[in-house]
């Protein structure tokens, strides 16, 4: 028999570093990176993720200074505020991508899947 909590949750995407799920009943996207949880609304996960990705890593690993050694990265609503290194970045990069292809695959089927089709 389920249990409440998976009823509630359904795994969006895991790596070895975290993993993402969605909330049915906040109706919200919940990761876990790095023992660290935080909620999204679908529009602020794809800001987020958007973010994260703008992160220039090649400029990163030619600048031989010590400031370029980590980023904060932050969102605008103070779910996720870390300073990573470029290693962490690209390994957040990784969660937050795949679920949204996993989001994204989700909803093409659902649209496939709902659309009546003419024989």
């Amino acid at each position: 028999m389920k249990q409440i909590s998976d009823l509630t949750t359904n795994v969006l995407f895991e790596t070895e570093k975290g993993y993402s799920y969605q909330c049915d009943v906040t109706n919200s996207i919940i990761i876990n990176f790095a023992d660290t949880f935080s909620t999204y609304k679908i529009q602020d996960f794809l800001i987020f993720q958007r973010k994260v990705n703008s992160v220039n890593i090649l400029d990163m690993l030619y600048d031989l200074s010590d400031q370029s050694d980590a980023q904060l990265i932050e969102t605008t609503k103070r779910n996720f505020s870390h300073k990573l290194n470029i290693c962490e970045i690209v390994q957040l990069r990784e969660l937050l991508n795949g679920t949204k292809f996993t989001l994204s695959l989700h909803s093409m089927l659902c649209d496939i899947l709902t659309t009546p089709h003419l024989i």
